[in-house]
């Protein structure tokens, strides 16, 4: 059953034809829980004795945070069963995560400057958590340069599929930096396996938001991802009917 239902995602065509009915439903989950939480932690949600008003960038810097690592382990992932098992479904899948986990962690150092400003009063220092998320970024960015100055060949994917494997070792310094090291950065801020150390007025949009984030990301990489099969599947007879049925 299992493996009847890996290869029939795995297919292009089953895969496009089942994730379109996704895409509305991420849409609206999207609309609602990012409006939701951003109104009620921007908002309504009460200042923090220390940090004053100046806490609340973590509405925006904690879910970018962790959707940039959760994106990249799945980018990996992907790039796991494209080099296992060549499926071309893999590699774009692989393809189309990178650009938007790129804007992530982008989004995550820049709001944790704008954070760290008034806290330490500079918006870098070469902190472990810090330069560990840059050089997230970094490896982003190495498997889009890959897969795109290699052109379309398979030996682009496996370059890539290759890069994004390797890079896995940089998630649990990610992780377990703050506590590694001595480090500027606080702890996490968020965690699903423990207490929340906020009270829950603080901590109930937050966990709206990082939500809401992860149903932004797969309705933006289900989008994308569902153009690259189109694009890549061109010339098959099934695309061809698809688009003639909604003409």
């Amino acid at each position: 059953m299992v493996w009847r239902w890996f290869h029939e995602w795995g297919s292009p065509r089953f895969f496009y034809a089942r994730s379109g009915r996704l895409i509305p439903i991420f849409a609206a989950l999207t609309l609602c829980l990012l409006s939701i939480g951003l109104v009620w932690g921007l908002l309504y949600a009460p200042a923090d004795y220390q940090q004053g008003h100046s806490y609340r960038i973590m509405y925006v810097h904690v879910p970018a945070a962790i959707l940039a690592q959760s994106s990249y382990a799945m980018m990996a992932m992907a790039a796991v069963v494209s080099l296992i098992w060549r499926l071309k479904i893999a590699d774009a899948a692989m393809q189309t995560a990178a650009p938007i986990g790129a804007w992530v962690t982008a989004l995550a150092l820049v709001t944790g400057a704008l954070w760290g400003k008034p806290m330490w009063g500079t918006y870098w220092v070469w902190d472990a958590r810090l330069t560990s998320t840059l050089i997230l970024l970094f490896l982003f960015a190495g498997v889009l340069a890959i897969r795109q100055a290699s052109g379309p060949g398979q030996s682009a994917g496996r370059a890539a599929a290759v890069l994004a494997v390797v890079g896995l070792i940089n998630l649990p310094i990610i992780k377990f930096s703050v506590d590694w090291w001595f480090t500027l950065h606080q702890p996490s801020s968020f965690s699903i396996t423990e207490k929340p150390a906020m009270p829950i007025e603080m901590w109930a949009p937050l966990l709206v938001m990082v939500i809401g984030t992860y149903s932004w990301f797969f309705l933006v990489w289900l989008m994308r991802l569902r153009l690259e099969i189109v694009r890549r599947e061109a010339k098959a007879d099934w695309v061809q009917r698809s688009f003639q049925d909604e003409l």
